[in-house]
């Protein structure tokens, strides 16, 4: 089947999951409850197609006037009244159905398709007509002649109805297709659905998906771990050493980063995972663009406190090197968020990835059981990229856990990096600890962290005891200080 065969929405994403678009000329059935967003879906391919030279005939079975419908669409970015009752016609139906029923409904529908030369149907309002009094033998005829005259002249059918049609009904075994459109309560908050129910002859991405209405219209966003990677090439640069941009992490990492790679930084609050980003972005070049990817800190506290550690990043984002997303801790869309990330790195060619942190993913995720193959997914298209990527991760409590909260993280990440918080000789110090780095020789010592003019910076190895082989947490009482090794900082 070729591009030609399909009918573009216009609707970002949901191209995407019907495979390039709806089937020209065939007959499909969106469905979902009142407010669902049924109507501003077919307005919104209507306008987009009338704008590609597709003359739309939207008819409505509903009481509810024109000028009333016109005056919540003008709400939306897509709509244009210039093409208002010239590429697009609205007429209402609803006088026919009532006076002469499905019989008179088809022969009304028919007279109007020829004589406005409209290649598009858009039919709202389908529950009247089943709701009319009429038998179920009379809505099949009422399809298949709608469908064989549509065929006829290459028209595709939108049907919008609120009724709430089981899989095995006649109406879905009769139409080409079906959308199901719905609003999901998670706790308080409500998430909006779509799913493409049947496609004949043509694959789909199945399953639920994510979607929200804005000014801007519909958005969906297909399921990350849904669709298939963009790149089949999992070697692109894999030999490249990446500098970090902290100074004495190349001396104990072997070299520094290997990229194209993802690097999980764990660790405290305090400890130094933000600080280690902004020396990794600080790196960033025209030709290997940055991207500092936030929940927590806004792009205004971010460039203070690189001002303050003698970072130069506004320097670097007014050039281009370097962008800057925050995104806050609100009703975030996990897919949103995975979308959103790639889309920036393909359309600056991002070279260098910081997620401050990983939990603003976990947080948004609704459905918790699909994180792990969401980060899979995620992770993949980052190398196959060519991103080198530095995710930071917050621990619990002052020391953190030496362990990962999530055992399938070890293997999703090639690099798993800890700082810390120890007490020595009294004192609270800061430790960096690379507990793997995969196809690379490292030193695997605690070492101490700096943090001041230049960012973070990582010393000698921290001499500690045998029976406290991470340093005392910050609640320990062991009785006897600790002893510090540390080598004074050559800079």
């Amino acid at each position: 089947m070729t591009q030609s065969d399909r009918l573009e929405t216009g609707i970002r994403g949901l191209d995407t999951i019907l495979c390039g678009g709806l089937l020209r000329g065939a007959s499909f059935i969106v469905q979902g409850s009142p407010g669902a967003g049924k109507t501003i879906l077919a307005n919104q391919v209507a306008f987009f197609q009338a704008r590609q030279g597709t003359r739309v005939l939207y008819v409505t079975l509903l009481a509810e006037s024109h000028d009333r419908l016109l005056r919540s669409l003008s709400a939306f970015d897509f709509y244009d009244a210039s093409i208002v009752d010239t590429e697009i016609l609205y007429i209402s139906l609803s006088k026919v159905l009532r006076e002469a029923g499905l019989t008179g409904l088809i022969r009304a529908l028919r007279t109007e398709l020829v004589r406005q030369r409209c290649t598009m149907l858009i039919l709202d309002g389908f529950l009247m007509a089943k709701d009319g009094g009429a038998a179920a033998s009379e809505i099949k005829t009422f399809i298949a002649e709608l469908q064989s005259h549509a065929a006829l002249i290459g028209s595709t059918v939108l049907l919008l109805t609120s009724a709430q049609t089981e899989a095995g009904s006649f109406e879905h075994t009769m139409v080409d297709g079906v959308l199901q459109l719905e609003e999901e309560l998670v706790g308080i908050r409500g998430v909006r659905l779509i799913r493409v129910a049947k496609s004949r002859g043509s694959a789909c991405v199945a399953g639920l998906h994510q979607f929200s209405i804005s000014s801007g219209g519909i958005e969906v966003f297909p399921r990350l771990e849904a669709l298939g990677s963009t790149s089949n090439d999992e070697t692109h640069g894999i030999e490249e050493r990446v500098a970090s941009g902290v100074q004495g992490f190349e001396k104990i990492s072997g070299g520094g980063l290997l990229g194209p790679s993802v690097t999980l930084l764990m660790g405290p609050p305090g400890s130094g995972k933000t600080t280690f980003g902004l020396n990794f972005v600080s790196t960033a070049t025209p030709e290997y663009p940055a991207l500092f990817f936030g929940f927590y800190e806004s792009p205004t506290r971010l460039r203070i406190k690189a001002r303050e550690l003698r970072l130069s990043i506004e320097t670097l984002e007014h050039g281009g090197a370097l962008h800057v997303y925050w995104n806050p801790l609100r009703e975030n869309l996990l897919d949103f968020l995975g979308h959103r990330l790639l889309d920036t790195i393909r359309t600056h060619r991002i070279r260098r990835l910081f997620i401050d942190g990983i939990a603003g993913f976990q947080r948004a995720a609704v459905h918790p059981a699909r994180q792990i193959e969401f980060y899979s997914a995620l992770t993949t298209e980052l190398r196959e990229m060519g991103t080198t990527t530095v995710v930071s991760l917050e621990m619990r409590g002052s020391s953190g856990s030496a362990h990962t909260p999530l055992p399938e993280y070890s293997s999703l990440m090639e690099n798993l990096v800890h700082l810390r918080h120890v007490v020595i000789d009294g004192e609270l110090r800061r430790s960096f600890h690379i507990v793997k780095m995969r196809d690379s020789v490292f030193d695997n010592g605690l070492h101490e962290v700096h943090i001041g003019q230049g960012g973070l910076r990582i010393g000698g190895r921290l001499a500690i005891p045998p029976d406290c082989p991470f340093g005392c947490p910050l609640a320990a009482d062991s009785g006897q200080p600790l002893k510090s090794g540390r080598e004074p900082w050559q800079p």
